[in-house]
């Protein structure tokens, strides 16, 4: 389990695709001797940790455990820095939330959030206490700093709520400050006045239905079927990544049953979606992109 990881700082908008540029240009460039990542990337020492956390945690590099701290591009790295590198797309904006919100080990805090934490109002209090008791039933013996909960929470809340929102002063919408998920809109305010929050559940519009399919075959490789259940309430799943109700998420599934590569069977007490053609996240995700850029006439 990971903590912290962020050294306080979201993600800001810009960030991921600065990252990528200068990793496409030098995998060492985080950990480089000879050119000082602050001075190459613009930003702060802290800021730089942050941002390396933030690629890996969002699936688009990765490092090795040991020897040398190179970045790689991930797979996924490797299309959005070819299709989205200015990260505009919702297809991509929903991939990165996917891989953050399974990040179980370095990403922790956004993992329960979205995997354990049922509540669907909330205050600060409710999600440490819980997170706490989560922690301690993993790990008896794990000892996580209090100012590291708090820390984790409050980029949570900067993660999701539009800064407009969340500042006393007015701040623009396209204020550079704010992060580029809080567009997904799964975190807002109950009551401002007494830092109340509450849940959102994404439409099923904002999921596309190539992006949706991927992330199930994500989650469920080299499945003939899979239970409408699983795929609203396993960890990590669509359901649970997106605070899905079963209304949206069957929604999303007719999406995808128009695209003719799942059917949604509904009997007597076992709801189920047959996978009829098999393919790989991948795959579909990168169609996904070559649509738009089609579309684009690119």
């Amino acid at each position: 389990m990971k903590f912290r990881g962020h050294e306080t700082f979201f993600i800001r908008k810009g960030w991921l695709s600065k990252g990528m540029k200068y990793v496409k240009q030098n995998g060492a460039v985080f950990v480089s001797k000879d050119e000082k990542p602050m001075d190459v990337l613009g930003i702060g020492s802290n800021m730089v940790k942050s941002l390396r956390y933030w690629l890996q945690v969002a699936g688009i590099t990765q490092e090795k455990k040991s020897g040398k701290r190179i970045q790689t591009f991930t797979p996924l790295g490797e299309l959005i820095y070819q299709y989205d590198r200015y990260i505009e797309e919702q297809g991509t904006l929903a991939l990165l939330q996917y891989h953050l919100a399974n990040n179980e080990e370095e990403a922790t805090s956004w993992y329960y959030f979205f995997n354990f934490f049922k509540m669907q109002e909330f205050t600060k209090e409710d999600f440490m206490n819980s997170l706490r008791n989560w922690v301690t039933m993993q790990d008896e013996s794990a000892n996580v700093a209090e100012r590291s909960l708090q820390d984790d929470f409050n980029c949570i809340i900067n993660t999701y709520l539009p800064r407009y929102k969340s500042s006393a002063k007015y701040v623009s919408p396209e204020n550079n400050i704010a992060c580029p998920l809080g567009e997904l809109g799964l975190v807002d305010y109950v009551s401002r006045e007494n830092k109340i929050y509450r849940k959102n559940i994404m439409t099923a519009e904002q999921i596309p239905a190539r992006i949706a399919w991927a992330m199930i075959l994500s989650k469920h490789p080299n499945q003939t079927e899979i239970t409408l259940d699983s795929l609203q309430n396993d960890a990590g799943s669509i359901g649970r990544v997106f605070n899905l109700d079963v209304i949206t998420l069957l929604r999303v599934l007719r999406n995808i049953e128009n695209m003719g590569v799942l059917k949604i069977v509904r009997t007597a007490g076992l709801d189920v979606v047959k996978v009829l053609k098999m393919e790989t996240a991948l795959e579909n995700i990168e169609a996904y992109y070559k649509e738009i850029w089609e579309e684009q006439g690119e």
